[in-house]
């Protein structure tokens, strides 16, 4: 049996060499051709079926393809990173800080199984977005601040667009109705949105209560199941994958067994949580508070 540790970076690999293809006007054909290899070839690094991916054919297909130099630097480290079960995305390790490998996961799910301790990115309001994200770079200019949350903002389309939008279950600690993220006119607007959202067919928010005290008799930490669509034609399913969230660095891991785990984790504190509408009553009375 084949090592399923080297499936997603290669995978993630491959998606972000056909968009940069699309993106470029080329066919599968031509692109082999400008590169001097063969169809197949780049057909199989594009689907992440390649047994081993040659840093050269990343560059040749990077230059011929117009991507950018952190473009590049990402795709080589996730290239590197297919062995063994687990991976972590280290900040100044082999992929560059400014690139978003979640991101690029998230674009490809079908559907996100979520814990969080603060507000998903998906579900985020600019003014939250921004001011947790000039917290993590305080150095960064003004300019790079808004380019990270008008990338975040664009994420939530896949909610909110009209043909077949992402659904996504997520249960929220009750924290966050309370941690205080910028000022009250901020949390109170955050808290309106998430009630706001709550009301659409696709997205499930729920608040573990802290009178629920401690469902797993252990701490999680935030994470985020994701499922893929089986892919059109492939022979196998793509397999889901947790992201968990670090302080140092995310962990993406999709051995079954521990994605199994995950999942029963999730469906333990949905049982507990409170349900959707006492969620979303629970929400817009926060909001009332932070608003006065």
């Amino acid at each position: 049996m084949a090592d399923i540790g080297s499936t997603l970076p290669r995978r993630q690999v491959g998606r972000y060499l056909r968009d940069l293809r699309q993106g470029a006007g080329l066919t599968i054909a031509e692109l082999a051709r400008r590169i001097e290899r063969g169809a197949t070839t780049v057909q199989r690094l594009e689907t992440g079926a390649a047994e081993r991916i040659r840093l050269w054919d990343i560059e040749a297909i990077c230059r011929v393809c117009g991507a950018d130099e952190t473009t590049l630097e990402a795709l080589k480290g996730l290239a590197q990173q297919g062995n063994g079960k687990s991976w972590w995305h280290q900040y100044g390790d082999l992929i560059p800080l400014d690139f978003d490998v979640y991101m690029g996961l998230e674009a490809g799910a079908r559907k996100l199984t979520t814990f969080q301790e603060l507000v998903h990115g998906m579900l985020q309001t600019p003014d939250y977005a921004r001011t947790l994200t000039r917290i993590v770079h305080p150095d960064e200019p003004d300019a790079e601040i808004a380019r990270r949350v008008e990338m975040r903002g664009r994420r939530q389309i896949m909610l909110t667009k009209k043909s077949s939008p992402l659904p996504i279950d997520v249960i929220l600690d009750e924290s966050v109705l309370h941690r205080m993220i910028g000022s009250r006119r901020i949390m109170a607007a955050q808290l309106r949105h998430l009630a706001d959202m709550g009301t659409r067919q696709n997205v499930d928010i729920r608040v573990l209560p802290f009178g629920a005290g401690v469902p797993l008799g252990d701490l999680t930490g935030p994470f985020t199941i994701l499922d893929f669509p089986d892919p059109v034609g492939a022979a196998a399913t793509e397999p889901s994958v947790v992201y968990a969230e670090g302080y140092i660095g995310d962990m993406y891991l999709e051995d079954p067994d521990v994605v199994e785990r995950f999942r029963t984790a999730h469906a333990k504190m949905r049982r507990v949580a409170l349900s959707p509408q006492d969620s979303r009553q629970l929400l817009r009375e926060k909001a009332r508070e932070f608003a006065r």
